[in-house]
């Protein structure tokens, strides 16, 4: 994939290295929030105006933050490569869904957020882990992802290349045009109401759906910025077959059970990006109302 050289997505938030991106008049997490609680109480006891103590207390942070995030972003290593190519792949989805959303949808996209974290972090939707791989939580309209995820996608998935992880930064964008378009938030409202099998079912619909996006946006970018090299899309295949729930369960128990399939076979992964990049036509991409998947 062609990226070196080329701009990057100004929507990211960087919390590698230990980084908090901590702002006590947003809240932060809960042991901030104890600490904004004593600034007001102290403040106000001496009768002084409390948004001035926290404004000092959030200038003291920030500048301690940005020497600790400067020293990330400037050290040299191997993953700020990555993370600057993953700046380029976010920027070129915006693109591509601005372009969609006004040509296909008649819509305005939203932006969503990327969040780059090392090791742990917090999401709208819960915990967060280098374990968890690459998400989207809905509630906040993040994106999140340890950049170490690549090289657990290339040594114990096999599905490495540049393209491959491109595929996954795209499907987790997928998810928010999802969200956007209000197709998960109803597939959501479904898991109390349903069987757990049957959610599974609409789960794997789901997550075949933000293949199949994935797939839109690999043509349109390739149609905007001419940026695919010869094996990206096999690299993008190859990836899509390593995260199947068929190929994943045997790796890990020996044997598949589809009812508990909740991201969709391998083939099936593989064939609905496939269909989203050959005709870059949402009309064609209703998983929920296919025969067969």
């Amino acid at each position: 994939m062609k990226w070196k050289g080329r701009s990057g997505s100004d929507n990211i938030e960087d919390r590698r290295g230990g980084g908090s991106n901590f702002n006590p008049l947003r809240g932060g997490n809960r042991k901030f929030s104890f600490i904004t609680i004593i600034i007001i109480v102290v403040a106000l006891y001496f009768g002084k105006d409390p948004m001035q103590f926290l404004q000092m207390g959030n200038e003291f942070l920030s500048t301690e933050q940005e020497t600790t995030t400067t020293g990330v972003k400037n050290t040299g290593r191997s993953d700020d490569e990555m993370a600057h190519f993953v700046e380029v792949v976010l920027k070129d989805t915006e693109d591509v869904w601005t372009k969609v959303f006004r040509e296909q949808l008649n819509s305005t996209y939203k932006k969503p957020i990327l969040v780059m974290f090392s090791g742990h972090t917090t999401s709208a939707c819960g915990a967060a882990s280098a374990s968890t791989g690459p998400f989207y939580c809905p509630v906040d309209e993040k994106v999140y992802i340890d950049l170490s995820f690549y090289n657990q996608l290339v040594n114990n998935l096999g599905g490495g290349g540049d393209f491959a992880m491109a595929y996954v930064i795209a499907h987790e964008v997928g998810h928010h045009v999802q969200k956007l378009l209000g197709i998960s938030d109803k597939v959501h409202e479904l898991r109390r109401k349903i069987s757990e099998e049957e959610y599974n079912e609409l789960s794997v619909r789901l997550e075949l759906q933000a293949d199949f996006f994935a797939g839109v946006w690999a043509k349109e970018n390739q149609s905007m910025n001419h940026v695919l090299e010869e094996g990206d899309i096999e690299e993008a295949m190859n990836a899509a077959n390593a995260i199947g729930d068929d190929r994943l369960q045997k790796q890990a128990q020996g044997y598949a059970v589809p009812e508990t399939f909740t991201h969709g076979t391998s083939q099936q992964r593989m064939k609905w990006f496939m269909k989203g990049f050959e005709t870059g036509d949402m009309s064609n991409g209703d998983t929920f109302s296919a025969k067969d998947l």
